[in-house]
């Protein structure tokens, strides 16, 4: 701790070009020119000027590829060791043998692993936004299984074809053997998965903010900037959200390890502030991911696991659609759908191969509608956050033409 201490006690202040300048602020017009620049590139959105957009999305895509090409090319002996682990592995996998039982467990493990932490990061890196994927794929997955459990009175769902379609074992068992924490051990790989996906999400703030404060240059970077002038305006706070930001980081700054730990096990839309403050104060690295992954892998993946389990436990769910018939004039027009949906899941459980009913639940295509709204909203949100860093890029050849002259 007294190390974790240490490294976060750096002083606030960096040397850059944000700082002041021989004893002076910087002055208002630079201000005023940041501000504009930035409403200008807000305002770079599809529904607003889609043909500019999608014209700097694609030249922003073209100037990310052309980056990473250098850098696999400066990283081409490492390029090259994964190359020839992939060409051996293919070999492996495409020659017969006994060996070919452990190959096709070790991939279907890893493919399922690969999907719940590859969501988990879509969770948390978004250029510029998330998508929800616990509120879309892992909490509904939990939920699924909870009931399936409670229904088939057992958690041995056979394999294949669990978990492409979960249906019950022909032997069945006893209702009253289910318990919360035999759910929980059944999807504790794909939510510890999923969040250790969320933690490395976090890492690009991290590394973004670490290598700017020892560069001393200024990040393309607009959660950082905000990061930047609300150090500067620290003592002045008054709003609520402002407050609370100031207090991740200073519990972050002075705690160091556990405070990490402590905003991480918990649900925190304040998380992202936590990791560009640890690479602003040069915290170490393992010390800022170890705790992160503890903390959503682990303890938050936990109590989020125990929250949906209970809440789609039998006796709840069964008092829930029987309370919605209880409400005045709507209660039996909601009650019904529900448990048609419910119904419906019992007989696909337990009636493997057959054809569903014929005439699809509302509750289904309206969650479908919303996970594809979703999704287009993710992919829009990534579109216009990458022409906005092209408007950067022009923005800051603009005005370094202009200092030259």
């Amino acid at each position: 701790m007294a190390a974790n201490g240490a490294s976060c006690e750096q002083p606030q202040k960096r040397a850059g070009p944000r700082d002041k300048q021989n004893g002076t602020s910087p002055d208002l017009s630079s201000r005023e020119r940041r501000q504009r620049d930035k409403e200008e590139r807000l305002s770079l959105v599809l529904w607003r000027r889609p043909v500019v957009t999608l014209r700097y999305f694609l030249l922003e895509t073209l100037v990310k590829l052309k980056e990473l090409t250098f850098e696999l090319w400066h990283r081409r002996g490492t390029v090259f060791i994964f190359l020839s682990l992939c060409f051996l592995f293919s070999i492996t996998y495409s020659t017969d043998g006994s060996h070919q039982t452990y190959v096709q467990y070790l991939e279907k493990k890893f493919l399922w692993c690969a999907y719940w932490v590859g969501l988990g990061i879509l969770s948390s890196v978004g250029l510029g936004t998330g998508l929800h994927t616990f509120l879309l794929y892992l909490g509904p997955h939990i939920a699924s299984v909870t009931l399936a459990a409670y229904e088939c009175g057992s958690t041995d769902f056979p394999e294949p074809p669990y978990p492409d379609q979960i249906i019950c074992p022909e032997d069945g068992g006893v209702e009253a053997s289910i318990s919360i924490f035999s759910i929980m051990s059944k999807v504790r790989l794909e939510a510890c998965m999923w969040g250790a996906g969320t933690a490395i999400g976090e890492l690009p703030p991290y590394f973004m903010a670490r290598a700017a404060r020892q560069s001393g240059t200024d990040p393309d970077d607009e959660d950082y900037e905000e990061f930047e002038e609300m150090l500067e305006q620290a003592e002045g706070a008054q709003d609520v959200v402002t407050r609370a930001k100031l207090g991740v980081q200073h519990m972050v700054q002075k705690v160091g390890f556990f405070g990490i730990l402590a905003c991480a096990s918990i649900p925190n839309p304040l998380f992202d502030l936590a990791g560009i403050t640890c690479g602003h104060f040069l915290v170490p690295f393992w010390t800022f991911f170890g705790a992160t992954l503890i903390g959503k892998a682990i303890i938050k993946m936990h109590i989020q696991k125990l929250f949906v389990i209970i809440t789609f436990s039998k006796h709840i769910v069964e008092q829930m659609v029987s309370l919605m018939g209880s409400v005045p004039k709507i209660g039996p027009s909601l009650q019904k759908p529900f448990s048609q949906y419910l119904e419906a899941q019992k007989n696909k459980l337990h009636h493997a191969g057959k054809s569903g009913p014929a005439d699809e639940n509302w509750l289904s295509w309206v969650f479908e509608k919303v996970v594809l709204a979703m999704v287009c909203y993710f992919v829009i949100s990534i579109i216009n956050s990458m022409a906005q860093s092209y408007a950067k890029r022009l923005q800051q050849l603009r005005h370094s033409e202009e200092k030259s002259k």
